[in-house]
């Protein structure tokens, strides 16, 4: 077996969902963030960027590799 090296994205909440909409609320949860500055690693994959993409204005990402 061979070890894929895969690449992760290090996603920080930065803003507040008070008073969003739902679904961003349940982005942010989904990405395994519900409290400010709570950060987490997660793997670069389309979906997960996705996410990113629709909660971009509450989050910080870094590149990680």
């Amino acid at each position: 077996m061979t070890d894929k090296k895969t690449s992760t994205v290090r996603v920080t909440q930065v803003a507040s969902p008070i008073g969003r909409h739902k679904d961003q609320r349940a982005t942010l949860v989904g990405l395994g963030l519900n409290k400010m500055h709570r950060t987490r690693e997660l793997e670069d994959t389309p979906s997960v960027r996705g996410m990113i993409a629709k909660v971009r204005h509450l989050v910080r990402v870094e590149e990680s590799h």
